[in-house]
Parts: structure tokens; C-alpha cells; sequence
């Protein structure tokens, strides 16, 4: 397996389970009245921004010639997955709340690795390793 491929296998397992992990277990609680907070919103934005990552990275592992541009789109939606929960995207006041325990810590693990994958690709195929 060529080492440019890793990072972007890396980068689609983990969008896809920040996707659809913001949907499920990871995801803000839900209210017993149906309504729900910003925090559903933040769950919502981080699914749009997993599924643009996967599909980054799919583009990465079909298109050889593009695949250091596409690791350099990957770094600001990476960024970008960082800053949504509690950032750009307010989270529940309470510290003891679902979105606060358990979504927003996990994206940043998520996110966080899928930043360091992408530079770690993009870099591997900026030096022409392959």
C-alpha cells in the first residue's frame, strides 16, 4: 500500500464516524417535549462536515495526481470540525450536559486527528513518497 493512501483512509473511517456518530451515540440529547437546542444544530453541522471530509478523502484515494491538493482542502474543513461544537456552534450552558460530556470532547479527538492525518498527507505527498 503506497503511504499517501493511509492518511486519507484514516481521514474517511474517522469523517464517517464523526458524521454519523454527531447523528447517533455522539450526538446532543434529545428533550422530552421534541424540542431541541443549539447543540442539535452543532450535531447537524458536524454531519455536513464529516461527509464533505469522506468525500475528500475518497476523491484522495481515486485521484492520484490531485491528491496533495485535496489533503490541503481537507486541513481547513478539519479546522473548520474543530471550531463548530461550543465555537461557531453555542452548546447547552450545563457542564453536565450530553453535548458538553460527550459530543463536543469527541469531536475535538476526532477532528483533531483527522487535521493531523491530512497534513501528515499532504506533506507525504508534497515530498513525492509514493
Amino acid at each position: 500500500m503506497k503511504k499517501t493512501i493511509i492518511p486519507a483512509l484514516i481521514v474517511l473511517i474517522l469523517s464517517l464516524l464523526a458524521a454519523l456518530g454527531s447523528q447517533t451515540f455522539l450526538g446532543a440529547c434529545v428533550h422530552e417535549d421534541g424540542s431541541f437546542g443549539a447543540c442539535h444544530w452543532a450535531c447537524r453541522a458536524i454531519l455536513g462536515e464529516g461527509g464533505l471530509l469522506a468525500v475528500l478523502s475518497l476523491l484522495a484515494l481515486a485521484l492520484k495526481r490531485e491528491r496533495a491538493g485535496l489533503y490541503l482542502a481537507m486541513l481547513p474543513a478539519s479546522v473548520l470540525g474543530l471550531l463548530t461544537p461550543g465555537t461557531l456552534i453555542a452548546l447547552c450552558k450545563m457542564p453536565t450536559m450530553r453535548c458538553r460530556m460527550l459530543t463536543q470532547p469527541a469531536m475535538l479527538i476526532l477532528f483533531g486527528a483527522m487535521l493531523v492525518a491530512a497534513l501528515v498527507g499532504w506533506l507525504q505527498s508534497r515530498r513525492g513518497e509514493k
